[in-house]
């Protein structure tokens, strides 16, 4: 166990010339400009994040940023999660799928490094995580379970609609013919109907509407919600972020009627097909666990997948921790919960999942 950081203070931690502290209120604009010019940052990265985390969960943020001479060298956003139920927990970032240090050289990187591992110490957390996209530490132990699925956006509608391949394509046009339509929502309300309807199905607890309603309200045009209706009923919506040249659906879900009409296929593709038209360049069909029915349908979309590499640094955990839906000690529970009625897993939902990140 690597334990040789010194004692993170709010002021400073210093790697050379380079100092490390919190980000305050003034420095937003600039964090948020560091991260949409690095080549390596990502919408997890963006300071909204710590509003989103504290005021949806009530969770501490730590957002590091590293400084030379008063220029942003480099940026680490963190939150804690400390659940008697789950554990505590110190990561880079809980709830988003990718994560970890941006900075402008190894100076920056290594402080940044150094003052995350020494809070996570002073903090007493079980596990610092890290939700890297690339392998930083060789040394740390690794979850290898997620991937992502990206793909390059074709500049033609009609050849995106060509590359799917053939048995996928043919949902997409069941949908068409169906006549679903595609709608913009300014709110999230048909968005949470058709989300939690979906999670509640698949046996997990379902965020806060709160939640959705913070992200919409933060991160404003950059969250956009997508619904798929047909004659007037709502049969599947996604809320998509929006990053650079890339468009991620992040939170999604089709209502019962949805298999019957494809609602989930032509809502991916309807997304596609605007993303095409904005002139956005990359899908990026987000993470997945190996061997579940998300993986198998990002599969069939013709995406392959790519490793994520979660990392930890161990304090008081003596192993990696497993909290997801793939733990056989969590069957029960989820097959109890598929059976809870849904408006009583609505309340109850946001309670529990907000402290597994």
């Amino acid at each position: 166990m690597n334990r040789q950081a010194e004692p993170f203070t709010q002021t400073a931690a210093a790697s050379a010339d380079v100092t490390v502290r919190l980000l305050t209120a003034n420095d937003t604009v600039r964090w948020d400009a560091y991260v949409l010019t690095h080549p390596d940052g990502t919408f997890f990265h963006r300071a909204g994040w710590r509003r989103v985390i504290e005021d949806a969960f009530g969770h501490r943020t730590h957002f590091l940023l590293a400084e030379r001479d008063g220029d942003m060298i480099g940026v680490l956003p963190l939150a804690e999660i400390n659940s008697w139920l789950f554990g505590h927990s110190l990561g880079s970032l809980p709830f988003c799928a990718y994560g970890g240090i941006l900075a402008d050289n190894d100076a920056a990187y290594r402080a940044l490094d150094e003052a995350a591992q020494a809070l996570a110490i002073k903090l007493k957390v079980g596990a610092l995580e890290c939700r890297n996209q690339v392998a930083q530490h060789a040394h740390w132990p690794t979850k290898d379970l997620y991937v992502t699925f990206k793909k390059a956006i074709e500049p033609e509608v009609d050849a995106n609609m060509n590359a799917i391949p053939r048995k996928q394509r043919a949902m997409v046009r069941k949908g068409i013919k169906a006549g679903l339509i595609g709608e913009i929502d300014t709110d999230t309300t048909r968005f949470f109907q058709a989300y939690s309807a979906s999670v509640h199905r698949l046996g997990t607890p379902v965020f806060s509407r709160t939640f959705f309603k913070l992200l919409k309200d933060e991160f404003g045009d950059d969250c956009e919600v997508l619904t798929i209706t047909l004659n007037g009923a709502v049969i599947a919506s996604v809320m998509s972020f929006y990053f650079r040249d890339e468009v991620l659906p992040y939170y999604g879900g089709g209502t019962d009627a949805a298999r019957a009409v494809a609602g989930n296929d032509f809502m991916y593709w309807e997304l596609m097909r605007r993303a095409c038209e904005r002139g956005l360049k990359v899908f990026d069909f987000g993470r997945s666990k190996r061997g579940t029915g998300s993986f198998d349908f990002k599969k069939n979309w013709g995406f392959e997948p790519t490793p994520l590499y979660y990392e930890y640094f161990l304090v008081t955990d003596k192993t990696v921790p497993d909290i997801n839906p793939l733990n056989p000690k969590y069957r029960l529970f989820i097959q109890a919960w598929k059976k809870m009625p849904l408006a009583l897993a609505n309340v109850i939902g946001p309670h529990i999942v907000k402290n597994l990140g």
